[in-house]
C-alpha cells in the first residue's frame, strides 16, 4: 500500500486572518508573544505579508513593513510566505517593472522565502515580472488563480491559466477563492483538474469560510491530492477568515494524510490570541451559516461590511438589497470581473452609483473605464455593448500592461538622492511623502515590551477596561487586592 503524502498547512494568523477580523489592525508587538509557538506548531509555511497588511502598517499603523519582515523572518525557523498583488504589488494602481522588482529584491533581503503572487483578473502576464524577479533572488514562486464564479469561469478556463503558470515556471500553485464561494460539488470536478493540469507541481488551497463551505472544500481538496492548505489559528478562524487548523487537521486526520503538527503549541497560539481578543476588544471568528445570496453578489465579507457602514453614513441602508441586486449586474455587464480588490470597489461604487442616480451608467469612474480599455489587462469575458457604447472607449489588452509603464526608480533617485535606503525608496514609489516618511519600528516596540506578559499587571489591564463589573477582588499569593468603581 503506497503512503499517502501529509496534507501540510500553512498559517495565516499573522496575515489574512487579522485582515478578515481585526480590519488588519495586528501589530508586530502583538505577534511576538506568539512567533515561538506558531514555528514550533509544525507549519510548512507561515503566510507574514500581504496587500492590505502592507498598506494598512503604513497609512494607519504606521509601522515601517520592511522592519516587520525582517523581524518575523528572523524570528521564525519556519519558511516564511509574503503575498503580492503581482504588477499592482500592495495597492490598486499599476507599477513598472523595475519597482515590482526592487520589491521582491527587499522581500528576498528581509528573508521571505516564499513569493505569492497573483492578478485580480487571472491575466498572468501580470505576473511575469515578478516571477522572473522572484526566482532570480532565489525565492520559491508560489503562482495564484484566483477563483470566481460565472459563465466564462468554467474548468477549460482554469484549466488554462493553469498551463500558462507551469510554463511560467512556479513551484506551487494555489487555487484562491478569497470569498469562499467554491462548494465540495464544484471542487469534485475542478480540483483533479487542476492537479492534472499542474503536472506535478504541488497545489495549495487558500480558501476562505464567508459560506460557511470552506472546511468541505478542504476535505476535497485533500482527496484530490493538494499538497498544502492555507489555515489560521482556531480563534481567529471562520467567518470572512479561513478555515481553523483544527478542523482542517482533523480533515487531514479522517482521510489519511495528517501532518505532524505540535497540539500544544497549537493550543498555546489560541490561548494567546484568544485572550487578545478579549484584552483589546478584537473579533473572534465565528462559523458563518450558508447565505445563497453570496452567489449573486459575490462580495467578499470585509468589503460587505465597509459597504454597511457607509450606506448607513449615508442614510441609505434600507436600499442594501437592491445595490447588492445591483451589483451582480453591474458585474455581468463588465465581463465577470473577480471581486477582488481593486475591481470589487469598482464595481460596487457604479453600483451605488447606478442606483442613486436612477440611471444606469449615468456616471461611469474613470477607473471603470481604464478596466474597459484594457489597461490592468486581458478580460475574462466580453463587456456589453452598451456598456462600452456609455464609457466611450475601445478596448486593447495586446501588450503586456507593465510594458506601457516607464521605469520610476532613476526618477526616484533623483529626488530623494543616492543615500536614501532602498526601503525608503520603495516606500515613495508607493506613497506620497506624507505617509512613506516617518514610520516607527514595530519590531523595536516589540522587542521593547519583550516575551514574558506580566499576567497580575494585564489582569489588572482587563479588569479595569470591563466597566460592569462594581466590586472586584484579587489575590496573588498573600496579596490581596480590591477595587470598587
Amino acid at each position: 500500500m503506497i503512503k499517502k503524502k501529509p496534507f501540510e498547512m500553512i498559517d495565516v494568523t499573522l496575515r489574512d486572518a487579522h485582515q478578515c477580523l481585526w480590519s488588519t489592525r495586528m501589530t508586530t508587538p502583538h505577534m511576538y508573544p506568539a512567533l515561538a509557538d506558531i514555528d514550533q506548531a509544525g507549519y510548512g509555511y507561515i503566510n507574514i505579508l500581504g496587500g492590505a497588511v502592507f498598506d494598512v502598517m503604513v497609512r494607519f499603523l504606521r509601522e515601517d513593513p520592511w522592519k516587520r519582515m525582517a523581524f518575523l523572518s528572523k524570528e521564525l525557523s519556519t519558511p516564511t510566505d509574503a503575498l503580492t498583488r503581482g504588477q499592482s504589488i500592495y495597492t490598486f494602481e499599476l507599477f513598472p517593472d523595475d519597482v515590482v522588482e526592487l520589491n521582491i529584491e527587499l522581500l528576498a533581503q528581509s528573508g521571505v522565502k516564499v513569493l505569492t503572487v497573483y492578478d485580480a483578473l487571472n491575466d498572468n502576464r501580470n505576473i511575469e515580472s515578478s516571477v522572473k524577479a522572484g526566482k532570480k533572488n532565489g525565492m520559491l514562486i508560489n503562482a495564484m488563480l484566483t477563483y470566481a464564479l460565472s459563465p466564462v469561469h468554467d474548468d477549460a478556463y482554469f484549466i488554462a491559466r493553469t498551463h500558462e503558470l507551469v510554463k511560467l515556471g512556479a513551484d506551487f500553485i494555489s487555487v484562491k477563492d478569497p470569498t469562499g464561494l467554491l462548494t465540495p460539488e464544484r471542487a469534485k470536478s475542478l480540483f483533479p483538474a487542476v492537479v492534472s493540469a499542474a503536472a506535478g507541481i504541488p497545489i495549495k488551497l487558500h480558501s476562505h469560510c464567508q459560506s460557511g463551505l470552506a472546511p468541505l472544500v478542504y476535505e476535497e481538496a485533500i482527496r484530490a491530492g493538494f499538497a498544502y492548505g492555507y489555515v489560521a489559528t482556531d480563534c481567529l478562524a471562520n467567518g470572512a477568515s479561513l478555515p481553523s487548523v483544527l478542523d482542517v487537521y482533523a480533515s487531514a486526520q479522517k482521510l489519511g494524510r495528517a501532518p505532524k503538527m505540535n497540539q500544544s503549541a497549537l493550543q498555546k497560539v489560541d490561548e494567546y490570541f484568544d485572550w487578545l481578543c478579549a484584552r483589546d476588544n478584537f473579533s473572534r471568528g465565528e462559523k458563518a451559516s450558508y447565505d445563497p445570496a453570496l452567489y449573486e453578489h459575490q462580495i467578499p465579507g470585509g468589503m460587505i461590511s465597509n459597504l454597511r457602514a457607509q450606506l448607513a453614513t449615508m442614510g441609505i441602508s434600507h436600499r442594501e438589497a437592491e445595490i447588492l441586486e445591483e451589483t451582480a449586474r453591474v458585474r455581468e455587464d463588465l465581463g465577470y470581473p473577480i471581486l477582488v480588490s481593486p475591481f470589487a470597489q469598482y464595481i460596487v461604487t457604479q453600483a451605488v452609483l447606478n442606483v442613486m442616480q436612477g440611471e444606469r451608467y449615468k456616471t461611469i469612474p474613470d477607473e471603470i473605464k481604464l478596466y474597459l480599455k484594457g489597461h490592468y489587462g486581458r478580460l475574462a469575458g466580453t463587456p456589453s455593448a452598451m456598456v462600452m457604447e456609455r464609457a466611450k472607449v475601445d478596448y486593447d489588452a495586446s501588450r503586456r500592461p507593465g510594458e506601457l509603464i516607464a521605469p520610476a526608480l532613476p526618477g526616484l533617485r533623483k529626488k530623494w538622492g543616492r543615500s536614501v535606503s532602498r526601503e525608503q525608496l520603495s516606500l515613495h514609489a508607493f506613497y506620497p511623502e506624507n505617509l512613506a516618511l516617518g514610520l516607527k519600528d514595530g519590531a523595536q516596540a516589540a522587542l521593547q515590551q519583550g516575551l514574558v506578559l506580566q499576567p497580575f499587571t494585564e489582569l489588572v489591564k482587563y479588569l479595569v477596561m470591563k466597566k460592569e463589573y462594581k466590586n472586584i477582588k484579587t489575590k496573588l499569593g498573600g496579596i490581596e487586592l480590591s477595587f470598587t468603581s
